[in-house]
């Protein structure tokens, strides 16, 4: 659950400024207020009308982008239903969402009042493993639902790529699926009952009723809106029965449309049943609220393999399509040379793209589970037979571990995020990318597609759900001008055609939303259009739940190319900077670069976001965060707002460097870098306060503390002290203080002096002594020479000064580069003999290998880079550890959890302590942690550190686990705790800070405590 945190939410005072322009131009300031107040007073959930609110709910994955009216966080149904009601009396539109991941623009809404159901509604109700159902409400993300359901041997089957952020009720709202479908079919087969809100704030649930039955007669005897619509449903059915069997296509996945063909069946006991649900999924929110649904699950496969079949040939690829289907694979799907180059080109995947062998222009990849085939070995060996030994195939990687599997299923379901990263304004846009065709016929269609493409002058990339004929298809388009949003919309049109002609779907995933409403007439003809608008009419007669998508009002018609987020209208600002922008393709492009897929509100893994994780608010995602600066570079707020106080506070403060945005984000919007140089622009503007110049020069703070220890240490224990620190700078009187070494390992290293032979050295490292290795950890130092003097590495230690990392962190760029530079010159007589620079702290390495690129124009930062490493990465990359010997009464007996340092990760450096560890002998766990919430200095922040604990507990968690798996597996005593690791000193500091913890070692330190005989 998110953390109380003061400062994250605290905005009602500031609600309802901003007026509101209606269509017709009059001011709606007071409507607004109105709405505003009145939801307050039904709701207990939070109720938001600020501008910043709007912007954030302005767009979700697609191309589109409106504001809102507000938004309203319900906290259960009866909020749903208070929300519904208000927004009724006045007139207001309404949009359920989730996570606002969709691709087709369901949840974008001009002045709708948005029900965002993910942040209270998330509930898993109950799970029954014998019935194999589960109770859920909408706003729980599909990975975190699978996860519950994982002891007891079932999931929910449709699993589309963005499951670990994407919600069951906005997967309901799109009839969602995945790579499985090819075995598993769509979201409509699962979901058996809903409770759902209707447009005049009743509730019903849908279910299984028998037509003329009881339960029939019950419900249609009444009159109010449920029995008018089980009636007007059941009427559109069978008068339109002939126009339904003719027009919807026979393909494993077709949500364009309302589900009339799913909603009346007939049972092996030839009852006629009725179900609503069938109805409800794929409805997009227009039909209602979904605040409940019933969920069938299915068992998980006890084994999978996969294997990846390569062509030289796109087209050749696609025919080969039946062929697969023949092998009785579980999935069937295809990535392109496109998705392969942006894989190779990314920091997060270029590790998965690695192994695609050279000239694949396209690639199969086959999925078999142990449910379906006997013999997995015997299965992929049939299928690389069949389309590599006698099909066209070049090449096949096979993959039976899951590691392996896990890696080539991570490059998959980037594709769409990594194509949103192409540079400059023409992206490959999502607008015709999801028809299914029937499989057969898919190389047919795609050449056809391509004739299109060659038409309007423009190119596009492949991949997706190849084994039931749905590719997602995007050509690349600059929406930013006038003439290719008409190409847009003539190229929708064609498509149209070209799917009506393969007897296809134009949605067989991303569903209608803004961006295919409008070609529903052409798919479905006259009478069902006509049935649609009547069915919208009898659950919604305002036509108030989510406007404008899957069907329309004909004096009011869903254009494709309105309500876009980047239009021939818009502009932005390309501010002077400070920092290098030039490989971003200026500041505004790395802003742009946010398509709003929202993989920045995942909960499982990786790094970012953390403080979203924490508080679970929007404002808190890289995207919230990216939404906001763009708003303000365009014009959509008031540019000067970047540089007001409250923009300060509540977006760029909760933004806390840890750089997980720039290896996790698949397009990589490097927000801790745009936050960086938008707070220096500040403190040009307003000054910088006594605390972040304080943290900026933490440095010669710690040699002063250093140098009148052991008294500095006493002085922050006297009573009072804490408090006052608290009350006259703002670092938080709770936080545990740095304490000090009147000894430097500058000083003992001078002292002692090198043990290794200059002679015989292996060769030569400059260990740089930051700050507190320098002054309150020694031993950390020390523990790093003693390894690499075992190595034969000769070290020196000299006195240099800081990196610039601090002030780097403080938006003071001036004087982060005087310091960087004053770095440079002491290290060049080194890197001039060839020597490499060892950190022991990551968020130095990081600084000095990337932030100097875009703080320093010196030719000496690339030499500085390419010789720079974290001290265990040196080991790793150098094997030194090979020839070292370890003492495996201490290592075996050693159980290790490492938390890396988000910084590492960010560089993709995490790996190399736990590679080093586990060949010195140790039993080693490596968490899938996040930030630790302390980062540098804002952990010390009395404003912050409230946010910063809830962060931490996050991490304490999987340390918890991680012990737990340790024990399981036997590597400790059943009274033994692991031993905890973490190279940063901010991960150190929090993970001191939970009770029942000491403070955890570095990696090298653990390393040297291994190694045999003294030193």
């Amino acid at each position: 659950m998110a953390a109380d945190t003061s400062g994250v939410d605290a905005r009602a005072e500031d609600q309802d400024r901003q007026p509101q322009q209606s269509s017709d131009g009059t001011d709606r300031e007071e409507d607004s207020e109105a709405l505003a107040a009145d939801l307050r007073a039904a709701c207990d959930g939070d109720v938001r009308f600020d501008e910043y609110t709007r912007v954030l709910y302005a767009t979700d994955g697609s191309v589109y982008g409106a504001q809102p009216a507000g938004v309203v966080f319900p906290r259960e149904t009866n909020d749903v239903r208070a929300a519904v009601r208000v927004a009724a009396d006045h007139g207001a539109p309404v949009l359920p969402r989730g996570a606002g991941s969709s691709l087709a623009g369901q949840a974008v809404g001009p002045g709708c009042v948005v029900l965002d159901l993910s942040r209270h509604m998330d509930a898993i109700r109950d799970i029954d493993r014998d019935a194999q159902r589960a109770v859920v409400q909408p706003g729980v993300v599909q990975d975190d639902l699978d996860a519950a359901l994982e002891p007891h041997g079932l999931r929910f089957a449709p699993d589309p790529a963005s499951s670990n952020r994407a919600t069951i009720g906005g997967g309901i709202g799109n009839n969602s699926t995945g790579a499985h479908s090819v075995r598993y079919g769509i979201t409509d087969a699962y979901v058996e009952e809903c409770e759902v809100v209707l447009a005049d704030g009743s509730l019903i649930r849908t279910r299984d009723v028998v037509l003329d039955g009881p339960e029939w007669e019950r419900i249609v005897s009444k009159d109010d809106r449920e029995a008018a619509i089980y009636r007007t449903v059941r009427a559109l059915v069978e008068d339109n029965a002939a126009e339904i069997e003719e027009r919807y296509p026979e393909l494993k996945r077709s949500v364009s449309g309302y589900n009339l063909q799913k909603v009346v069946r007939t049972t092996d006991g030839g009852d006629r049943v009725m179900n609503l649900s069938k109805l409800l999924v794929g409805a997009e929110g227009t039909l209602g609220v979904v605040v409940e649904a019933t969920l069938s699950l299915v068992t998980r496969p006890d084994e999978t393999a996969l294997t990846v079949c390569c062509y030289d040939d796109l087209l050749e690829a696609l025919a080969a399509v039946p062929d697969a289907l023949a092998c009785e694979a579980s999935a069937v799907e295809l990535m392109d040379e496109e998705v392969f180059r942006l894989a190779a080109e990314s920091t997060e995947y270029a590790e998965y793209a690695e192994p695609i062998p050279d000239g694949t222009a396209a690639a199969l990849m086959l999925e078999f589970d142990s449910e379906v085939v006997d013999d997995l070995p015997g299965a992929i060996a049939a299928a690389t037979g069949r389309l590599v030994d006698d099909g066209d195939a070049f090449e096949a990687l096979e993959a039976f571990s899951p590691a392996r599997q896990e890696a080539l299923w991570k490059l998959r379901k980037a594709a769409i995020p990594l194509l949103m990263s192409m540079d400059g304004d023409p992206k490959p846009y999502p607008f015709v990318e999801d028809a299914s065709v029937p499989p057969d016929e898919l190389a047919e269609y795609v050449a056809g597609f391509q004739e299109i493409l060659e038409k309007h002058d423009t190119t596009a990339a492949y991949f997706a759900h190849a084994g039931v004929g749905t590719l997602h298809i995007r050509p690349v388009l600059n929406l930013k001008e006038g003439d290719d949003i008409e190409k847009m919309r003539a190229i929708a049109d064609d498509v149209t055609d070209l799917v009506v002609e393969h007897n296809g779907s134009f949605s067989g995933e991303h569903g209608d939303g803004l961006a295919r409403t409008a070609f529903n007439p052409k798919l479905y003809g006259p009478a069902l259009w006509a049935a649609f608008q009547d069915l919208k009419s009898a659950f919604d007669p305002d036509w108030r739940m989510n406007p404008g998508k899957v069907v329309y009002r004909e004096d009011d018609p869903t254009d494709i190319r309105e309500h876009l987020r980047y239009g021939p209208d818009y502009a932005s600002l390309e501010p002077r900077t400070a920092l290098d922008f030039d490989d971003d393709g200026g500041f505004s492009q790395l802003v742009e670069l946010c398509n709003g897929c929202g993989t920045c509100r995942q909960t499982d893994g990786d790094v970012m976001c953390p403080t979203y994780r924490a508080t679970e608010e929007e404002i808190a995602t890289t995207r919230g965060r990216a939404n906001l600066l763009r708003a303000a570079i365009s014009g959509e707020i008031e540019p000067e707002e970047l540089y007001d106080e409250r923009f300060q506070t509540e977006v760029l403060d909760l933004c806390i460097g840890c750089k997980g945005c720039q290896s996790d984000c698949p397009t990589g919007v490097d927000l801790a870098k745009i936050k960086t140089e938008v707070k220096h622009q500040y403190h040009e503007r307003e000054g910088a306060s006594r605390r972040e110049r304080l943290f900026a020069n933490v440095d010669r703070l710690a040699s002063l503390g250093s140098a009148f220890a052991p008294l500095a240490n006493r002085a922050t224990e006297l009573p009072g002290a804490r408090t006052l620190l608290e009350k006259t700078v703002g670092i938080a009187s709770d936080r545990t203080l740095p304490t000090f070494r009147r000894e430097t390992l500058v000083d003992w290293y001078d002292d002692r002096g090198s043990r290794v032979d200059p002679e015989t050295a292996a060769a030569g490292v400059v260990l740089y002594p930051d700050t507190d290795t320098n002054y309150s950890n020694p031993a950390v130092g020390k523990a790093a020479v003693e390894v690499l003097e075992a190595a034969e590495i000769r070290v020196a230690i000299p006195n240099l000064g800081p990196t610039g990392r601090a002030a780097y962190s403080q938006g003071l760029l001036e004087v982060a580069a005087d310091q960087g530079r004053a770095l440079l010159d002491d290290l060049e007589p080194y890197l001039e003999r060839g020597w490499s620079v060892l950190f022991v702290e990551p968020s130095d390495a990081a600084m000095v290998v990337d932030e100097y690129r875009s703080l320093l124009e010196d030719d000496r930062v690339k030499t500085l880079a390419a010789n720079a490493y974290g001290v265990c990465e040196y080991l790793d990359r150098n094997r030194l550890d090979e020839d070292l010997a370890f003492d495996e009464s201490e290592t075996a007996a050693t159980a290790v959890t490492v938390h890396g340092h988000c910084h590492q990760k960010a560089r993709g450096a995490d790996h190399h302590a736990v590679g080093v560890l586990r060949r010195a002998g140790y039993a080693v766990d490596p968490v899938d942690s996040g930030c630790c919430g302390m980062a540098g200095s804002f952990g010390y922040e009395a404003e912050h550190h409230d946010l910063s604990k809830a962060i931490g507990s996050l991490l304490r968690e999987q340390l918890e686990e991680s012990a737990a798996r340790i024990a399981a597996d036997g590597e400790t005593g059943a009274n033994d705790r692991p031993t905890v690791v973490a190279p940063g000193t901010s991960c150190r500091t929090q993970i001191d800070d939970f009770d029942g913890y000491e403070r955890p070692a570095h990696p090298i330190e653990v390393l040297a405590r291994g190694l045999e005989g003294e030193r």
